[in-house]
C-alpha cells in the first residue's frame, strides 16, 4: 500500500514584531509547551484580539437600537435570552 502526502500551502503574509525578552520567553515557553511554534501561538493571540476588537465595534453599533428596545444591562440581555 502505498500513500501520498498532500500539502496545502496558505499564501501568507509576514509581519516583523520586536518582543521584549521577557515577552519572548513566555512565548518559546508557550510554543514548546503546546508544540507549536511561536508563528502559530502569535497568529492564534492576534486573531483572538482581532475578533474581540470586532465584537466591541459591533456592541458600540447596536448599543443605541437595544437601548431604544429597553436593553441597558448585559443582565436584561441575559433574563431575556435564557
Amino acid at each position: 500500500m502505498s500513500y501520498i502526502r498532500i500539502q496545502w500551502r496558505i499564501p501568507m503574509g509576514t509581519l516583523t514584531i520586536r518582543l521584549d525578552d521577557k515577552l519572548d520567553r513566555e512565548l518559546a515557553r508557550l510554543a514548546k509547551r503546546t508544540g507549536r511554534t511561536k508563528s502559530e501561538v502569535a497568529r492564534e493571540a492576534l486573531r483572538r484580539q482581532l475578533s474581540i476588537q470586532r465584537f466591541r465595534a459591533l456592541r458600540r453599533a447596536a448599543m443605541p437600537y437595544v437601548a431604544a428596545a429597553g436593553y441597558l444591562t448585559d443582565e436584561d440581555v441575559f433574563r431575556d435570552v435564557s
